[in-house]
């Protein structure tokens, strides 16, 4: 049997990121950066709602007090999940930068949103990692950084893993709950050469981390303790951005792509990407972190 995802909602995103499971209501939120959308498929009744904003939206967190903390392309909003033309800006974001913008984002599981960034342009050290912590205040953790994607959490090793897709490789830090700090940055694992390179990622239950390979139509598995790659989920579309757990047992790997860049002969090759897919893999995910505020 072929490990291959099938095609959940054929979407045309231009680019699909970021997907969540919200346990709260089963259903896959995932955004459209580029068509400044935030989708939720209801996997129950198989139908599928957006909603459109002004700015393209790199990430969409639920916050337990309500609501979704949204990155934007201007800085970190709230969206009580009503009026999309009405936010409340929690933060500003490179304001100088107005060539950069803001891209994936997770929460951890002290509800602390980490969120980084990326040029719209060719520069490739422009970027940065941050963090808001419950209060609202906003750190920098690292600068210097081409294109801020894939984050994830072993809270019981006390590591965080972190992509910037430009080094073509998985990063673990050091990282400690109770402060949020983070140190001791290594790289773990390397993708080998070619014209995919590394996107979103989540981590499954026994600690093993899954990239999303931009250019590689495929999802892979990976072991962070030995570098090695260990499984290889197949995807029919070229440009897989992000994965995350989902269902009902959180056995399911939801896998977001995207149409951004790609020729028409390309898009002939692969018609189906855009879309969202899914995948059993024999594993289960870990229920996804939401932002907590002290207010």
């Amino acid at each position: 049997m072929t490990d291959r995802a099938e095609l959940v909602i054929d979407a045309q995103a231009v680019l699909g990121e970021g997907p969540h499971w919200n346990d709260t209501d089963s259903k896959l939120y995932w955004v459209d950066i580029e068509g400044c959308q935030l989708r939720s498929y209801d996997p129950a009744a198989g139908k599928e709602q957006t909603v459109t904003f002004a700015q393209r939206i790199g990430a969409a967190v639920p916050d337990a007090a309500g609501g979704w903390i949204l990155a934007l392309q201007e800085g970190i909003y709230r969206y009580d999940g009503s009026n999309p033309d009405q936010l409340e800006q929690l933060a500003e974001i490179e304001s100088g930068l107005p060539n950069n913008r803001l891209n994936d984002a997770k929460c951890d599981s002290s509800g602390r949103l980490w969120f980084g960034s990326m040029s719209m342009g060719s520069d490739r050290s422009s970027g940065s990692l941050y963090v808001m912590d419950n209060g609202g205040q906003v750190r920098q953790v690292l600068n210097g950084v081409g294109i801020s994607n894939g984050l994830a959490w072993d809270d019981q090793l006390g590591r965080m893993y972190y992509i910037d897709s430009v080094t073509r490789a998985v990063d673990a830090l050091d990282y400690e709950l109770e402060t949020g700090k983070v140190s001791n940055r290594r790289a773990i694992i390397h993708l080998p050469e070619g014209r995919d390179v590394p996107d979103g990622m989540t981590i499954d239950r026994e600690g093993m981390l899954w990239v999303a390979q931009w250019g590689g139509s495929c999802v892979s598995r990976w072991n962070p303790h030995t570098g090695e790659q260990i499984g290889r989920i197949e995807v029919p579309a070229l440009n897989v951005t992000s994965c995350t757990f989902g269902g009902e047992a959180l056995d399911e790997l939801y896998i977001t792509t995207a149409r951004n860049g790609m020729s028409e002969e390309e898009l002939e090759r692969w018609p189906l990407t855009g879309g969202l897919f899914r995948f059993k893999p024999g594993v289960q995910g870990t229920v996804a972190n939401i932002f907590r505020s002290e207010r």
